[in-house]
């Protein structure tokens, strides 16, 4: 059903379409989010992203029901583990895209209808060139950087001061300004952690050599460098610092113009690309010069960033959702090529997707060498009829991975056969297995498939599961290949290999010791990271942290899932009830617990010692509905209803979609329908929206 719902045409929905399609995007979206922003290993590119948001927006807009608003007031990704967190004074928000000119236009028609300027009068824009990196807010107080922060969620971010204080280009300490131009008390200067191409070649250079992976582009070169833990490998990595915003404190300069000059006399690197244009006429045609001279440029930009240049009107302008209304991100066309596809081979990944990726004949696009590209499915490949030996047109969009876009059928052969796309998993020959309603095959060789054993260890280990520190990809693949480990138990019954490790080339007594140190010290995980280590599809970082949330304890949960493999039964209703967990997601927690292994593999590690630790609510000791299970109905009027809920998990509560019998209150509005009475049946707590501020201590 989900895949039919992509292709309808956004006007062409129904209402229950519509919302079953913004879940769907929503999940989408938060997915990409996650890779893009947290974990810098993006696998799609930003055309295909920036389709999926502009795909929610227009639903969200057609709805015109703030409670189902989802994807696109959502800004990054939330704060990784491993770093202290910083909430930042002011949000760091994104851009909304224009793709075109007529985009372009139609934002300064925007702004000029919002100020209620006539046709006459020129807006003034500052045109930025776009740079491909990680955003970073940087905190001075007495003219001392005291602090910096990546976005994050927009809300909250990460603490990389230490990382940012090895980038040349960023000052420590602000000089002395001519009187009138001095820097305030506090000042939050904001920008683009960029890595150059010159320097990306040559790291990718040095990871080959080192037999490590290379990185992608310079964007996630860049992110993966100054999100490093040891601040040393930051330091090795040459960083760069464009600046071109303010975050909590305004100043006293009335033209975005004028506090870049100011920047730059306080020793900041300013893009000195960025141009004044005294309308949308000249800042387009300066968008359309820089895009020729873009691949000669020693970074990577992907478009042109225009700002309202006069404070006062970004102020009267503000900002709505996500996004501020006196900017926007004028993104330049894909770049195209045409090669030959050489071959098509299948990459079996951690959750056993069958990911069938061409390998080309190499052509250069945008200044860039491609040899793969993505053919994300087997859907894909029938739709565009690729097959090996075509000519095909290739794009790379947002300098990610390369995805072909048609075949040139007029330079066919007359020998070419359709792709037969394989039945088995091409590591270990189980059968491949296609769920219902889904686009992906997968291999059912689960652990016993050494691509998705390793893969799945990898994850086991990662930063955001048990974050064990040494015990890299590199060492996991060994280990499996040596058969040290097979399960994530074996991972710590290596104190019991010591042996075997010291006669492995290149460990010796120190490296070892070091080794057991760090997975002894990780015996001991809470229980959202223990789910997440877990690999379950679709289950990432936020789902997690919500099913803990939700079950409180492993043994809760654990028992939970096995009991909703009926789904007539109260375990099950339960499960689909929670906010955020429909049945799709459902159908994969309770497929893991189906499988035997699986079962095994978590009681195995109870067994070498691996101790849960139960979810505590946040603000439980402060709050009347701390642990309470809430559900909402109706619409409200001091607040959205995904305010409310949003109010609801921060004071530590449950929030689930519909009624039942575990259910603590249900808060109604106006028009509640028929989830009113069914908690009045089951003899739920009700209380209005009135009731609610009260309990809640306002809006």
């Amino acid at each position: 059903m989900s895949d039919k719902l992509a292709t309808i045409p956004v006007a062409a929905l129904t209402q229950k379409q519509a919302k079953a399609e913004l879940a769907r995007l929503a999940k989408l979206i938060a997915h990409h989010n996650r890779l893009y922003f947290q974990e810098d290993q993006p696998e799609i590119s930003d055309a295909e992203y920036d389709a999926l948001v502009t795909r929610n927006r227009a639903i969200e807009e057609r709805l015109l029901e703030p409670d189902l608003f989802r994807s696109s007031q959502r800004v990054g990704a939330p704060p990784a583990a491993g770093f202290a967190k910083v909430k930042h004074a002011s949000p760091m928000l994104s851009l909304d895209n224009a793709f075109n000119e007529a985009d372009a236009r139609d934002f300064d028609s925007r702004v000029r209808r919002f100020l209620g300027l006539d046709a006459d009068t020129a807006i003034e824009l500052v045109a930025e060139p776009k740079i491909d990196g990680l955003s970073a807010a940087l905190r001075y107080e007495d003219g001392n950087f005291v602090q910096g922060a990546t976005r994050g969620d927009g809300l909250v971010g990460e603490d990389i001061t230490e990382n940012l204080r090895t980038i040349a280009d960023l000052p420590k300490t602000l000089p002395k300004t001519p009187p009138g131009h001095d820097w305030p008390k506090t000042l939050e200067v904001r920008g683009e952690v960029y890595m150059q191409n010159a320097d990306f070649a040559r790291l990718n250079r040095e990871r080959e050599q080192a037999g490590e992976p290379a990185f992608a582009n310079p964007r996630n070169a860049a992110a993966g460098s100054v999100r490093q833990l040891d601040v040393s490998v930051t330091a090795k990595r040459k960083l760069h610092f464009f600046a071109y915003a303010w975050g909590e404190n305004p100043g006293d300069w009335t033209t975005h113009q004028q506090f870049l000059d100011r920047l730059k006399q306080w020793g900041f690197a300013v893009n000195p690309r960025t141009k004044s244009c005294r309308d949308i006429e000249q800042a387009l045609a300066y968008t359309a010069e820089l895009a020729g001279e873009r691949a000669e440029l020693p970074y990577d930009i992907d478009g042109v960033v225009y700002k309202v240049n006069r404070v006062d009107w970004q102020t009267r302008l503000g900002f709505v959702s996500r996004a501020p209304r006196w900017a926007i991100a004028h993104k330049f066309p894909a770049e195209r090529a045409e090669t030959v596809v050489e071959r098509i081979l299948i990459q079996v990944g951690r959750t056993g997707v069958l990911t069938p990726v061409a390998e080309l004949k190499p052509v250069t696009v945008g200044g860039v060498v491609v040899s793969r590209a993505t053919l994300h499915n087997q859907d894909e490949i029938s739709r565009k009829d690729i097959r090996e030996g075509d000519h095909v047109v290739i794009q790379r969009a947002g300098d990610v991975i390369p995805q072909v876009v048609s075949v040139v059928l007029a330079k066919r052969g007359p020998d070419s056969k359709a792709y037969a796309f394989p039945k088995k998993c091409p590591i270990c020959d189980s059968e491949a297995m296609r769920e219902p309603g889904e686009a992906a095959w997968r291999c059912s060789g689960g652990l016993v498939c050494p691509a998705q054993a390793t893969e799945r260890l990898r994850h086991f280990v990662g930063r955001d599961a048990f974050d064990i520190e040494g015990l890299g990809g590199k060492h996991i693949e060994a280990f499996y290949h040596d058969k040290l480990i097979a399960t994530p138990a074996d991972i710590f019954r290596l104190d019991l290999r010591r042996m075997d490790l010291l006669e492995r080339e290149g460990w010796g007594e120190q490296s070892v010791t070091k080794l057991l140190r760090a997975i002894e010290a990780q015996r001991h995980i809470t229980l959202d990271r223990f789910i997440l280590a877990l690999g379950i599809h679709q289950i990432g970082q936020a789902t997690a942290r919500l099913l803990a949330k939700s079950y409180g304890s492993l043994k809760a949960w654990s028992q939970a899932m096995i009991e909703a493999q009926d789904e007539t039964s109260p375990a099950y209703q339960e499960l689909v009830a929670i906010e955020g967990i429909g049945p799709a997601m459902a159908a994969d927690l309770i497929a893991f617990f189906a499988e035997s292994h699986n079962r095994e593999a978590v009681d195995d590690l109870l067994k070498v010692g691996v101790e849960v630790e139960d979810f505590v609510a946040p603000a439980a000791n402060a709050s009347p509905i701390a642990g309470k299970t809430i559900v909402f109905t109706g619409s409200f009027a001091a607040m959205g209803r995904s305010e409310a809920k949003a109010k609801a998990l921060s004071l530590g509560a449950r929030v689930a979609s519909a009624v039942s019998k575990k259910t603590d209150l249900v808060v109604v509005g106006a028009d509640p329908g028929s989830t009113a009475k069914k908690a009045a049946a089951l003899g739920v707590k009700i209380i209005d929206e009135d009731e609610w501020l009260k309990l809640t201590g306002g809006a």
